[in-house]
């Protein structure tokens, strides 16, 4: 199954670990500071990482979820 991403854009305050953890996956946005998912993921080779980006936000703002 393909995973699927929710960011709470309210609560990211753009600490990076995301793209620590899933550099293909997320980046920042150069205005806000707040992350977003790069075109074409996620797939379902991104879903470790993904977990470890969830497990890894200091704020909880990215929530993963199988579809």
């Amino acid at each position: 199954m393909t995973p699927r991403i929710h960011i709470d854009t309210a609560a990211c305050n753009g600490y990076g670990n995301c793209l620590v953890a899933a550099p293909d996956v997320f980046d920042l946005d150069p205005d806000t500071n707040i992350a977003f998912t790069q075109p074409g993921h996620p797939t379902e080779a991104d879903h470790d990482s993904l977990r470890e980006a969830e497990a890894d936000c200091p704020v909880r703002a990215i929530r993963i979820s199988e579809s």
